[in-house]
């Protein structure tokens, strides 16, 4: 194994660059049905929550893996504009205040995210 090119591990989601810095990408979900998840990323800092908005269920995005964030520390859903913090996934305004996105816990080693509990969670 090199540090470029680590040898692939269960649980793998993406590379750390492969989420756009102060933004989001969308990691589909392996069963048919169930929600993806969202990874944002500030820097070398990232966090994953489930695609789910708490206010109606619904996917945070309109398009696949297009997500709006605004100065790498809130993500607005597209349906009706509740806004989530990055660190914590609090509804900070928005139909949902006060409500949060559901975490999916992640590990970064070596610039490549990977979910902690891989069989449980996605």
């Amino acid at each position: 194994m090199n540090a470029a090119n680590p040898e692939p591990h269960q649980g793998f989601l993406c590379a750390l660059d492969d989420v756009p810095d102060g933004g989001a990408l969308e990691i589909p979900a392996d069963r048919a049905g169930a929600p993806g998840v969202v990874i944002l990323r500030r820097g070398d800092d990232a966090w994953a929550y489930r695609n789910v908005c708490p206010h109606f269920s619904i996917p945070l995005n309109y398009e696949p893996n297009t997500f709006w964030a605004y100065d790498a520390e809130l993500l607005m859903c597209a349906h009706h504009s509740a806004m989530f913090r990055f660190e914590d996934g609090v509804c900070v305004d928005g139909p949902c205040e006060g409500a949060s996105l559901t975490p999916v816990e992640i590990r970064i080693e070596q610039r490549q995210i990977f979910n902690n509990d891989w069989r449980r969670q996605l």
